[in-house]
């Protein structure tokens, strides 16, 4: 549930350096925060493969913000960052279904809780029918500007984290020419990150 309390909403979650980039240079498979991009998730635990043993120790924002994103019950990411994440060793949370959101429909078909969809509104609808009224977590730049543009994105949650990476990828590199109004929810102050959650007002 949200902070204002409704429900389903679709909340794009990403850390975020500084100057605009959510991973340095040459990210790729096993390497999703690209050349010294490491600093920007460095808030989160040590952990593993699956997300849920990267919980921060103790009991402050980031903690809370984690777990808000755990609740999560389906998550839209886009192909790139799925396949860089090792698809999360096939959960990316307790079994919740995963939507990747690709440009062409992989030789491979869907296993256990992933499905690879091409169209942006009939993801997010299947998203959020599957997460039965709780929040839908996203991930990925590409997937997140797609989905942004077509004017179906709630919210973005920014972790920005106090560093300044110079080079890499940014993420709203690719939107259209236009303005898109956000509006400043919150904004908590954790360990090493400032997380900043806004409602998208209006499309690109």
């Amino acid at each position: 549930m949200s902070e204002d309390g409704t429900t389903g909403r679709l909340r794009l979650y990403m850390s975020m350096s500084l100057d605009g980039f959510i991973a340095g240079p040459d990210d790729g498979p096993g390497r999703g925060l690209g050349v010294d991009g490491e600093p920007l998730h460095a808030w989160l635990g040590g952990g593993g493969v699956d997300p849920g043993s990267h919980r921060p120790a103790g009991a402050g924002a980031n903690t809370r913000v984690f777990d808000e994103m755990m609740s999560s019950r389906a998550v839209i990411t886009g192909r790139r960052t799925f396949d860089y994440a090792g698809a999360w060793g096939g959960d990316h949370h307790d079994g919740v279904p995963v939507l990747v959101l690709t440009r062409s429909q992989p030789d491979e078909p869907s296993a256990g809780p992933v499905r690879y969809v091409t169209d942006v509104a009939q993801c997010v609808a299947l998203a959020k029918e599957a997460a039965a009224g709780a929040d839908v977590m996203m991930h990925g730049a590409s997937a997140a500007q797609a989905v942004l543009a077509a004017g179906l994105l709630d919210e973005v949650e920014i972790h920005l984290v106090p560093v300044l990476l110079g080079r890499g990828r940014r993420l709203f590199d690719g939107l259209p020419p236009g303005h898109v109004r956000l509006e400043l929810l919150r904004s908590l102050q954790g360990q090493g990150a400032l997380h900043l959650r806004y409602r998208v007002l209006s499309g690109a």
